[in-house]
């Protein structure tokens, strides 16, 4: 999976439940919140005043050394 501003949250956590790491290290802490898991990573990022970019980065390394 290549994850991207697109990607959704829960297909992200769906995919690979690990990630849930990255979110909760910016303080994305409602991530069983139906609401948060349709949200794109780039609005959810906006909503918390992160940087997008940064968090995808983090996560594709992750989910690359997972192979």
């Amino acid at each position: 999976m290549e994850v991207t501003k697109q990607s959704i949250i829960g297909d992200v956590l769906d995919y690979e439940p690990e990630t849930a790491q990255f979110f909760f290290a910016i303080g994305m802490h409602c991530l069983g919140c139906p609401a948060s898991r349709g949200e794109s990573i780039e609005d959810a990022c906006a909503v918390h005043g992160t940087d997008a970019d940064e968090l995808i980065r983090e996560i594709n390394q992750f989910l690359a050394s997972k192979k």
